[in-house]
């Protein structure tokens, strides 16, 4: 069914609640473990049309902010969640205390109960009322988001619509992008301040509810890491301080050569290019039509995905005022059908968008196919990053159908955004720790420690005098930090994993999509720590890894760094 076909009606939350109250009742009362998978069943039916249901006022809600019917259903939503999610708990917690436990086990396998102990623990009736709060800032910070534009040359523009200023050609053009841009989150400071001020004590508070040491703990598990924690994370982070910010600083030095300037600044730093970035040619749908040929040609079951995605209308890509920053892609189960949503600007990243959430996209796609639980179709966040950002570098064959002359440029600036990437990502991870552990900072000190980092991670950053940036508030544009705390070193994780598919595609092309096929093939079925040895790959907090990786990189960097 095509995405504009798809009907919408409001779910009726008693209804849904007395339903979960019956096949949590059948769980109970079964004499069999026949019994109970056929209650797990019916739950698999209802709990794929809510998640259905939510998925698609989000995606018509993101796609226009400003549409009062879908707002009100966004707030809905928002204030429903935790009613539903409290009757889930209660069913998946009469499956974990179930006496026939082995054998369900058996038959659905044993990292879903992982995984339900881990979310039951997330959760419990005395905290929906803040959980609901928790849901009305955020829908709030991106309703604030979505509405920002600025003046530039006489146009008034969303700031999603920016890159292209902020990647001119030439100086004064980027600069006046980036103080434009500055100025705009600068005057939504006092709101930006505010709600996560409220959002940092709410988590707090839920966590202590909850009986959590503190968020840090309860954001770990909403996120449903089951095989590594903090210790792990803080260990990626350190060798991404060590081995990757000197090469980055390398990096950064032959940029600044290659554009012919005294001192890099802020405004320099997405400019790769003394003649410019590479931009793909063509409009917005040749970019599309590109990307069809691309997955036509890339294999089978690219091709077969590629066209359900265009047969169905899957694809919201074009960047317009009141739609929501950012890119996704999320699902709508009852159709099998993943959803991309982005806001094309004519650079370089709407290429990255139709390979990195096309990544996202195809590994729904395969997983739906194969039939999964609901529970097992995708891994967890930093798994489900491996898809998209190693497709992003599997597709390299292709993208001279986007760039024609200018793929080497792409090539270039595409390796090394992902190489600088890392420690911009592991600064926001520490960030949020930091935050989280001192409950109390406020909004100057929040900055402050911001601008630490910068020199931890980033010391060849220099922000001059541009408005928010310069003031160590620049975190507060980063939407993961408001929406998704603690989802953002998966990216770092994804990235070290994603290099080292890249690697083995540089060698052997054929090999490294077999592996990449072995794990998107798995889904969710395995844990982290499982699925990357599976595909041949190292850990990314393993010791050693991340400098095995940074040295290859590097000396590909530097043998290409030619232009």
């Amino acid at each position: 069914m095509r995405f504009s076909e798809i009907p919408y009606k409001r779910p009726d939350i008693a209804e849904i609640s007395a339903e979960y109250d019956k096949i949590t009742k059948k769980v109970l009362e079964a004499g069999s473990a026949a019994e109970q998978l056929a209650a797990f069943g019916e739950h698999e039916k209802l709990y794929s049309h809510i998640d259905t249901l939510s998925s698609l006022v989000y995606i018509r809600y993101s796609t226009n902010t400003n549409d009062e019917f879908y707002v009100a259903e966004q707030e809905f939503m928002d204030e429903a969640s935790p009613i539903i999610q409290e009757k889930i708990q209660a069913f998946y917690t009469a499956l974990l205390e179930s006496r026939f436990r082995p054998e369900l086990e058996e038959k659905l396998g044993s990292l879903i109960f992982r995984k339900i102990e881990i979310a039951r623990r997330t959760f419990s009736p005395a905290v929906i009322g803040l959980i609901q709060e928790e849901n009305k800032l955020v829908s709030e910070y991106q309703k604030i988001y979505a509405s920002c534009t600025v003046e530039i040359d006489g146009k008034t523009l969303p700031v999603t619509k920016l890159r292209p200023y902020k990647e001119s050609a030439d100086r004064e053009t980027r600069k006046k992008a980036y103080y434009a841009e500055g100025a705009c989150f600068d005057s939504h400071r006092k709101e930006f301040d505010e709600i996560y001020d409220k959002l940092v004590k709410i988590r707090s508070e839920i966590a202590e509810k909850l009986g959590y040491r503190s968020f840090v703990e309860l954001g770990y598990d909403r996120l449903g890491r089951n095989c590594y924690g903090a210790k792990e994370v803080a260990s990626l982070r350190e060798q991404i301080a060590a081995e990757i910010v000197p090469l980055v600083r390398a990096a950064k030095e032959r940029q600044r050569t290659r554009i012919g300037v005294d001192k890099l600044y802020f405004y320099d730093d997405g400019f790769c290019f003394p003649d410019g970035n590479a931009k793909p040619e063509g409009t917005a749908e040749e970019i599309l039509a590109a990307g069809k040929e691309m997955y036509h040609a890339l294999s089978p079951e690219t091709a077969e995905f590629i066209d359900f995605m265009f047969e169905n209308e899957l694809f919201d890509v074009l960047a317009k005022e009141g739609k929501a920053p950012g890119g996704y892609c999320t699902e709508l189960p009852d159709y099998h059908a993943p959803f991309i949503f982005s806001n094309f600007n004519g650079t370089a990243g709407d290429v990255d968008v139709l390979t990195h959430e096309a990544g996202h996209a195809f590994a729904y796609f395969i997983a739906a196919k194969h039939g999964y639980i609901s529970e097992n179709l995708s891994p967890t966040l930093e798994g489900c990053e491996v898809h998209s950002m190693s497709m992003e570098f599997l597709t390299s064959e292709y993208h001279h159908l986007f760039f024609g002359k200018n793929t080497a440029k792409y090539e270039l600036a595409h390796c090394e955004d992902a190489l600088v990437f890392l420690p911009y990502g592991s600064m926001v991870d520490e960030f949020q720790h930091i935050v989280y552990e001192n409950t109390s900072l406020t909004p100057d000190e929040r900055n402050e420690e911001w601008m630490k980092l910068e020199k931890k991670y980033r010391p060849y950053m220099d922000f001059a005098d541009i408005p928010f940036y310069s003031r160590g508030a620049g975190w507060q544009r980063q939407t993961h930090i408001y929406m998704n705390p603690f989802y953002y070193i998966d990216y770092c994780m994804a990235q070290t994993v994603a290099f080292q598919f890249w690697l083995r595609m540089l060698e052997d092309k054929k090999a490294a999509w077999e592996s990449y096929m072995k794990y998107t093939n798995l889904g969710g079925t395995k844990t982290f720590a499982e699925a990357v040895p599976c595909a041949g790959m190292k850990l990314p907090y393993e010791k050693g890894c991340v400098g095995k990786i940074a040295a290859k990189v590097s000396a590909w960097l530097e043998e290409h760094d030619k232009l």
